[in-house]
């Protein structure tokens, strides 16, 4: 019985270690000459056992680093905008209930709790 090593390569056999050594260059783990030189070999082989050895040395791929999202600035609401935007929102319920109640003390609260709030929060970073 022949070994594997021993049988002829087909041309699909080729491109496939053709795109294994692309993509090996492409991730840095071949230099150009590195490349050049297995892609000739690569080409130039008859047998299972030619191709194999073209491979053999090729350094393993390194760890992905996780991916991370990068945030902007415009993805994010600081703590003063989400005050400020809660003080629109809760004004006019404030102002209604003063009116309607005759109670100017509960508007001047409510002024003063923006108030606090605004300067006391600190932007996100």
């Amino acid at each position: 019985m022949v070994s594997r090593d021993r049988i002829r390569a087909s041309d699909a056999d080729r491109d496939r270690v053709l795109d294994t050594l692309g993509t090996a260059f492409v991730e840095g783990r071949l230099t150009e000459e590195e490349f050049h030189a297995r892609a000739i070999w690569a080409l130039t082989s008859q047998t299972y056992g030619d191709l194999a050895a073209v491979t053999v040395r090729i350094p393993p791929r390194r760890e992905a680093p996780p991916l991370r999202t990068v945030r902007t600035d415009l993805d994010r609401i600081d703590r003063k905008s989400l005050a400020w935007g809660m003080f629109l929102f809760l004004m006019p319920a404030t102002l209604g209930t003063a009116f309607l109640t005759h109670q100017a003390a509960f508007f001047v609260l409510f002024v003063v709790a923006f108030i606090g709030v605004t300067v006391t929060a600190q932007p996100d970073t």
